[in-house]
């Protein structure tokens, strides 16, 4: 880790075994090139497609993640509940009603450092669960982590991008950064807000492209040609990486670079 800089990594929505198999192959090498002192993955739609269990959690962290956050899918297998409160580098949402199990932030050390940093995450209410505020939950939570550190990273577990665009507005400069996730839709818009936050509003997901969000799109498209409830299969063609790499000043705990990573990109036009 430079002195004054520390170089977070972070790997998009992991989707399914194919999605993890990719990952587990191209993420040590990105690892090399990079060179990030911080990883952290979204890895709660990785057990076939929805949710996660500790076999995957142990395979994630043995590829190099340190911090693994989640969302709405986070609760789907209830085998996972019990670890889930005796993991603290295994996140979800930390506004869900209180009684739930698992750990909505943490404070980790930043190896090679004497500095630490804070990862929240939380879940956003449009178009999805009506849970507890966010907007609330994040005051509390930052005033919290503060007093251990003002480096923060927030995993925003949300459907709406205005809900992403408020929420970064509301907390320009109290937090670090600021990673979109859930909608599987990796988004151009990485930048760096006028108090030093940096942005985007969805990360992307890592895993299979041919397929609407991660499902095999037949079953995907009839949900929108039928109108009734369709059967999701994770799909497993065209695996990619998706991730962000930001750079933040430990001094000021602002961010300093943000970009976003797609491996292997798009082709936007025949060869």
């Amino acid at each position: 880790m430079a002195a004054d800089t520390v170089k977070i990594f972070f790997i998009a929505d992991i989707v399914g075994e194919s999605g993890l198999e990719f990952l587990e192959t191209m993420l040590p090498p990105l690892l090399d090139k990079h060179q990030p002192d911080f990883v952290i993955a979204n890895g709660e739609n990785s057990h076939e497609g929805r949710g996660i269990n500790r076999t995957i959690v142990q395979r994630l962290y043995d590829i190099g993640v340190h911090v693994i956050t989640g969302g709405n899918h986070s609760f789907d297998k209830w085998k996972i509940f019990s670890y889930m409160k005796t993991d603290p580098n295994l996140l979800r949402p930390l506004n869900y009603p209180k009684g739930n199990a698992g750990f909505g932030f943490g404070i980790y050390d930043l190896p090679g450092s004497d500095k630490k940093i804070g990862v929240l995450n939380l879940q956003g209410r449009t178009f999805m669960q009506q849970i507890d505020d966010p907007f609330a939950t994040s005051e509390w939570a930052i005033k919290r982590i503060k007093e251990e550190t003002d480096i923060i990273f927030l995993d925003f577990h949300a459907e709406a991008t205005a809900e992403k665009l408020a929420m970064a507005w509301h907390l320009d400069g109290q937090v670090s950064v600021i990673v979109g996730t859930h909608t599987h839709v990796p988004t151009n818009d990485a930048r760096i807000f006028p108090q030093g936050t940096g942005y985007i509003t969805d990360a992307g997901m890592t895993g299979p492209f041919n397929s609407v969000i991660g499902m095999k799109k037949k079953t995907s498209i009839n949900r929108f040609l039928l109108g009734t409830p369709q059967r999701f299969l994770v799909a497993d063609k065209e695996n990619r990486l998706c991730g962000v790499i930001a750079e933040i000043n430990t001094e000021t705990a602002k961010c300093t670079h943000i970009d976003s990573i797609i491996y292997p990109e798009f082709q936007n036009s025949k060869p």
